[in-house]
């Protein structure tokens, strides 16, 4: 499975890089602070509404400090997504490496 940092996500973001940003946190975590442009699907909820994702698409996938995440990207890559990356520490290091005015929990 390949990872990211936050600080590596923020610089491929700025340099338009193209990344389906994949929450899998639950819909009561993102609503205290989320990544911009970021998609929410609850990780119970991914094999369920897996074909609303394009495997195609380049994914990184995003929870709290980067477990449940790894989990939903090894699951993803094993049921047919090509390009699935997880976010190492999740939205937790991007609030403390990247945005530190962003809200933690």
């Amino acid at each position: 499975m390949k990872t990211i940092t936050a600080a590596e996500l923020k610089q491929a973001l700025q340099d338009n890089q193209h990344y389906v940003l994949l929450d899998v946190r639950q819909p009561e975590e993102v609503a205290i602070c989320q990544i911009e442009n970021s998609q929410n699907i609850p990780m119970p909820d991914i094999p369920a509404r897996k074909d609303e994702l394009n495997p195609d698409d380049p994914f990184v996938v995003i929870c709290h400090h980067g477990m449940r995440s790894a989990q939903i990207a090894m699951y993803l890559d094993q049921n047919g997504f090509s390009n699935i990356t997880n976010l190492t520490g999740g939205i937790d290091a991007w609030a403390t490496d990247v945005d530190e005015a962003m809200q933690r929990y």
